[in-house]
């Protein structure tokens, strides 16, 4: 089967959920059909990065966007009421290149990530799949709660657009997937249970602890987070982890110490990890090296929605996770199990004291962590189901 896969980034490096996701599907789908992939960019990806993508594609088109044109769509959209970032990757340029590949390629089927890409698919001929991927309304409405003036009034305007536009998928593809029956619910849609559940993954061969050779594995620091430090749900959950928890943490145990890691971090993180028990690495060239150096992993996430892979990626290297409900809603983990629970600081705080205290209940929790992610959030699992979808609903068009 030819698929035809859209996506509104190139991905590669992982840096984000998004290019996780549509890599690791890519890879697995690959090994059963033929995956043509067409993407946009804002900028120029390197060779080196297309490179990584090419053992898995039958050809590669990545569509390079203008800012300026980016920008006067974003400004058209908000004045014809619809979805901003919708605007954003909504060109006529990509549209025709779009068009031109498809005629290229005709696919058996298209599958497309995130209502971003909506309009360059919309009118297609075959059969389409969209991945909302997560609920982005959901995220939106989240994060009104702690904005304040015009950008509130901007997030509450992209919200309702947003929800428009996810209702109004329902008539437009065959099919629908989403990343967690939390984020499924979260779309108010009659229909809104044909989505198809694709959980997210995590490479344990990859993200093994005991493959890693020795001078990698030194423990450094008690507690760390990690992500893309440019994403306003970890810039947040980071300002409410240094401000609000360690100050509680603190008073009990000053020598507690925190790594965060991860790409892009924003000027915010730069000045909240000024503390002497703070450690900021910014971009790691093998993130395992920070999983490994910490004993204890938090993801204080207060906004954001679908499933957070830094969770999932701990987990298989046998970090005790302490998270919120907002992030367990899509991954589904037992409390006091697999994962710990803790929605105040308070809560929190006590926590990680207990983890950091009790090693032996420490690790309790990482085993059976492990356990879960093995038996749940393995790739080849759940891109199995999309592939078995994708299937279905192009042989439905026959």
């Amino acid at each position: 089967m030819k698929i035809l896969v859209v996506l509104p980034r190139f991905p590669y490096p992982l840096t984000k959920g998004d290019k996780l996701r549509a890599y690791h599907q890519i890879e697995e789908l690959s090994k059963h059909h033929q995956i043509y992939l067409f993407c946009v960019s804002h900028k120029k990806v390197p060779q080196d990065d297309i490179d990584a993508l090419q053992p898995f594609c039958k050809d590669i088109k990545v569509v390079k966007l203008n800012r300026l044109a980016c920008y006067k769509n974003v400004i058209a959209n908000w004045f014809a009421s619809k979805s901003l970032q919708m605007g954003y990757w909504n060109t006529a340029h990509s549209k025709l290149r779009y068009k031109q590949f498809e005629k290229k390629v005709q696919p058996d089927i298209v599958y497309n990530q995130m209502v971003r890409t909506m309009p360059l698919v919309a009118r297609s001929k075959y059969p389409k799949v969209m991945d909302f991927q997560d609920a982005l309304s959901l995220n939106a409405e989240r994060s009104m709660d702690y904005s304040r003036g015009f950008w509130r009034y901007i997030l509450h305007f992209e919200f309702k657009m947003l929800r428009s536009s996810e209702y109004n998928a329902f008539s437009i593809f065959d099919g629908l997937t989403i990343i967690s029956e939390y984020d499924s619910e979260a779309i108010p849609h009659k229909k809104s249970r044909t989505i198809k559940i694709i959980p997210n993954g995590v490479d344990l061969n990859f993200f093994n602890r005991e493959r890693l050779v020795p001078n990698k594995t030194s423990v450094s620091h008690d507690l760390l987070f990690c992500g893309n430090l440019s994403y306003d749900p970890n810039i947040n959950a980071v300002a409410y982890l240094i401000n609000e928890i360690m100050p509680l943490v603190w008073q009990r145990r000053p020598q507690t110490t925190l790594l965060i890691a991860g790409t892009s971090p924003k000027a915010k993180v730069k000045r909240l990890s000024q503390h002497k028990n703070i450690t900021l690495t910014g971009w790691m060239e093998d993130i395992r090296q920070a999983y490994t150096s910490a004993k204890v992993f938090v993801a204080p996430m207060q906004i954001g929605s679908g499933l957070q892979n830094k969770l999932l990626e701990a987990m298989a290297m046998q970090l005790p996770c302490i998270t919120t409900s907002i992030s367990n809603q899509a991954l589904n983990a037992e409390h006091g199990k697999e994962i710990i629970i803790a929605d105040d600081r308070q809560t929190f705080a006590d926590q990680i004291i207990a983890l950091l205290d009790n090693p032996s209940l420490a690790d309790t929790i990482a085993q059976n962590g492990n356990r879960f992610v093995a038996d749940h959030h393995q790739w080849a699992d759940t891109v199995a189901i999309l592939d078995q979808f994708l299937t279905e609903k192009a042989q439905q068009r026959l």
